[in-house]
């Protein structure tokens, strides 16, 4: 089975986001991975109307390019019979066009309608007339660990992929890209089509996206909860952004905590980190003359101020400590999701 190479990106990029320590209880024996038919549990195939598949084409000279190519495939489940979707967030950065694929066969377009980039997802609209087979949104606060649950998506070739299996843990996830959830889903078994595809409980209502694959084998998907986007739907169909919430400051550092310390593991070239003088392997120790040890107190040190404000960054640099000061910027000036 072909893996597409942004694919491979994610899975390696998760790994490194999922780091040492994180005991999530042995996952469950994979079950064989199936689309639904007359024998599948009948929550998959409550679902699985409303499931579509995504390709994507991104503006071929923009960094999340760069990163995640400029042709994309996920899945994504129609939430709303008007034709809104729902997947993550990076299927869609720099967008110039989308196309989606219905479970009859039909191929048709569909655009960008938002992003919200603090939860890591994303709002298409398929166009042409409905109303289109939607899923019953469910409520992820009700989930607990040991709950059945089915992930169910398609694959590169439209084929639907459902993996049947059990939160294995709720609990906060951080990653290096300036990014944590502070309540997850750990999925197991993963599925292998993970990008998009919905997480359905056993009545087969909507509790989540699954976003990332984790772990080194077998693996964990991570899923993002309904309940980050149920309560900012509307807002984000109407605006394009969660304009309500106060922009969180972003400065394009890719960190990785190690044992009681927070490094800086890349610079990107398109965030002010860049211009202050951040380099590769520096440790931070403080944001705004507060310690941090950890990369989820430095995201809540940073998160603590707004978009555009200058942040006071402490970093030891060999045997030297210094201050770096850096003006945030809110990141979703650099996405463009409507003209």
């Amino acid at each position: 089975m072909r893996v597409p190479t942004w694919t491979r990106w994610l899975a390696g990029l998760a790994l490194a986001a999922l780091g040492p320590g994180l005991a999530l209880g042995a996952p469950r024996a994979r079950e064989p991975v199936r689309a639904p038919g007359p024998g599948e549990p009948s929550f998959v195939q409550r679902v699985e109307p409303a499931i579509v598949g995504l390709r994507v084409r991104n503006a071929p000279g923009a960094f999340s390019s760069s990163r995640l190519g400029a042709r994309r495939e996920g899945s994504a489940v129609v939430f709303d019979p008007r034709g809104y979707a729902l997947t993550v967030s990076y299927l869609l950065l720099d967008a110039v066009a989308v196309e989606a694929r219905t479970r009859d066969g039909r191929t048709v377009p569909a655009r960008l309608v938002g992003l919200d980039l603090d939860s890591g997802l994303g709002v298409v609209k398929l166009e042409g007339a409905g109303p289109w087979p939607a899923a019953t949104l469910g409520s992820s606060g009700a989930v607990a660990p040991g709950a059945r649950t089915a992930t169910v998506g398609v694959d590169e070739d439209g084929a639907l992929v459902a993996v049947v299996g059990a939160v294995q843990a709720i609990r906060r996830f951080s990653a290096f890209w300036e990014y944590m959830l502070d309540r997850a889903l750990y999925l197991a078994p993963a599925s292998p089509h993970w990008a998009g595809s919905a997480v359905v409980n056993d009545h087969g209502e909507l509790v989540g996206i699954a976003s990332l694959r984790l772990g080194e084998g077998p693996h964990l998907n991570l899923a993002i909860p309904l309940d980050t986007f149920v309560p900012v739907k509307d807002e984000l169909i109407a605006t394009g952004r969660i304009a309500s919430r106060p922009a969180r400051p972003w400065l394009g550092l890719y960190t990785v905590g190690v044992e009681g310390a927070v490094v800086v593991r890349e610079v990107s070239p398109v965030g002010p980190a860049a211009g202050a003088g951040f380099r590769a392997g520096d440790v931070i120790v403080g944001v705004d003359g507060v310690r941090v040890d950890s990369q989820e107190a430095f995201y809540a040190r940073l998160w603590a101020r707004r978009a555009g404000d200058v942040i006071e960054v402490a970093v030891r640099r060999r045997d030297e400590v210094r201050v770096i000061r850096v003006t945030s910027v809110d990141r979703h000036d650099l996405y463009r999701v409507r003209e």
